[in-house]
């Protein structure tokens, strides 16, 4: 009987159930919560993702397949029309046509311009400290956080032809920017509104190079583009392609431009967010616009999944160099140390013989 009590006091601790198949109390987790209770904590959060996350892109998804429209009969009793909207994209000039224009804005806007811009700055700004530091990085930081509407009003009286901000600082009336260079005005537009947040993670990136290193090979002789290649870069890598993935897909998925020229003129700034946006919503083809948004997602899974088997190689490498490093440091028999121990192992026993 005592030893039956026992037993179960000792289920009852630990959690687990006892020999008669009643359990104890429930296993809890690092916070004491129990199971229930963090479901509970999570609940909330969960139903907001499915509300706002999962739903809508299984609703995409369904459209796709459909040829809903927001008119006529198609809008009362869509049909099933499975991958037909894919193959209909990929054989559309003018969605092939977005997508070109897409990847010139994200390679030419985000890739070169941003990451460059915002690296220049960080590493100009890392040893300047009084006004002009933080005046400059106000000025960047203004840039980043003002509305989308904002910024699109001003940017066009900065590119108006008729007295704009632009052509009186050049003098050059009545040229139209936004009409005969709209990519490219569109492209410094994106560059001068996110290079903040490059900026700021390779400020963060820059202040764990140890200045002694950049000290080191100065001393050594080292010109500027030789301490960048083989100190700064080598120790930033993570950041620099976590930076890229980044600014990448938010270039890739921005529908700023269109507030700007409106995807014009003629389609010169169509990037792939407004030609979805004129399908669907102008032309009213909701099953043929959601077919092209599950395609913008495929190309952004397979750029994110790029990067992130580019970072995962890094880190794998740089675990691998604290190994060695650690091994080397502890003083431990390597495996060339270990080779030539085993005849004089031996030794002893072989004396013992001959005696």
């Amino acid at each position: 009987m005592a030893a039956t009590t026992s037993s179960a006091e000792t289920a009852t601790r630990t959690g687990e159930q006892s020999p008669d198949g009643h359990g104890g109390e429930p296993e809890r987790d690092a916070a004491g919560l129990g199971r229930r209770r963090a479901a509970a904590f999570v609940a909330p959060a969960l139903v907001l993702i499915a509300l706002f996350l999962v739903l809508p892109a299984v609703w995409t998804l369904y459209l796709g397949a459909t040829d809903y429209r927001l008119t006529g009969i198609p809008a009362i009793d869509p049909a099933f029309v499975g991958l037909d909207n894919v193959t209909k994209a990929l054989g559309d000039d003018d969605f092939l046509h977005s997508l070109w224009l897409t990847l010139l804005f994200v390679l030419g806007s985000a890739v070169i311009g941003q990451a460059g811009l915002g690296f220049a700055l960080a590493w100009w700004m890392r040893e300047r400290t009084g006004w002009l530091k933080t005046t400059l990085e106000a000025l960047v930081m203004l840039a980043w956080i003002l509305p989308s509407s904002v910024v699109a009003f001003l940017w066009i009286a900065f590119l108006d032809r008729d007295g704009g901000t632009l052509n009186t600082l050049l003098h050059t009336p009545g040229a139209a920017w936004l009409l005969d260079h709209p990519m490219l005005s569109i492209i410094v537009y994106n560059i001068w509104r996110g290079s903040a947040f490059s900026m700021m993670l390779y400020s963060a990136a820059l202040g764990n190079v140890p200045a002694s290193h950049l000290e080191t090979a100065r001393l050594a002789g080292a010109s500027g583009w030789q301490q960048l290649r083989d100190v700064v870069f080598p120790r930033i890598r993570g950041h620099v392609l976590t930076n890229l993935l980044l600014i990448s897909l938010w270039t890739f998925n921005d529908f700023t431009p269109f507030l700007i020229t409106a995807g014009g003129p003629n389609g010169a700034t169509e990037t792939l967010p407004v030609h979805i946006y004129k399908t669907a919503l102008g032309s009213g083809e909701l099953g043929y616009g959601a077919a092209l948004s599950f395609l913008m997602l495929l190309i952004n899974l397979v750029v994110a999944v790029v990067y992130l088997r580019l970072l995962g190689q890094k880190n794998k490498a740089r675990r691998s160099g604290k190994r060695k490093t650690a091994a080397r440091g502890s003083g431990g028999p390597t495996d060339q140390d270990a080779a030539p121990a085993a005849p004089h192992a031996e030794a002893p026993a072989a004396k013992e013989e001959t005696a």
